[in-house]
């Protein structure tokens, strides 16, 4: 009889991150939870919400909320620059949602293996990030897209 191999490949299973600057820091979402990447909308206010939704535009015959990465990670107000973006996420039940970045920068593939916890310091539940990853000298922090729901 012949022995068998068992091969875990989800640990080193490379995934593609789409990475983008918020505050002159790198960020990145794992591809799969993008929709699409917009120039800036026209955005319609939302009398009394979170201070972090900017408001809803129209994507696509589609009414969705857009939301400010830097108010919501409490880095102050963003300067909506030609460079800044929307990026549409896919959330659940088929539902969308605009988060407002400084820049898209670029796609790359990162390993799982080479991503590591954020800091044991912060508690998982309690942050944005789900781990930091490494392009050359840059470090990455992975967005964790379900608790920018919360």
């Amino acid at each position: 009889m012949n022995d068998l191999t068992v091969i875990n490949t989800e640990k080193n299973e490379e995934k593609q991150y789409v990475v983008f600057l918020i505050n002159k820091e790198y960020f990145g979402i794992d591809i799969s939870n993008i929709n699409s990447i917009i120039q800036m909308p026209n955005i319609t206010s939302v009398p009394n919400g979170p201070e972090y939704l900017l408001g809803m535009t129209n994507v696509r015959d589609r009414v969705i909320p857009i939301v400010s990465l830097h108010k919501r990670m409490n880095y102050g107000e963003e300067c909506i620059t030609k460079d800044s973006r929307v990026i549409i996420l896919n959330l659940e039940n088929d539902e969308l949602m605009g988060v407002v970045v400084d820049d898209v920068k670029e796609v790359i593939k990162i390993a799982n293996d080479e991503i590591q916890d954020s800091s044991p310091f912060v508690k998982k539940e309690e942050s944005f990030i789900s781990g930091v990853g490494r392009k050359e000298n840059n470090l990455i922090s992975i967005f964790e897209v379900s608790s920018l729901i919360a």
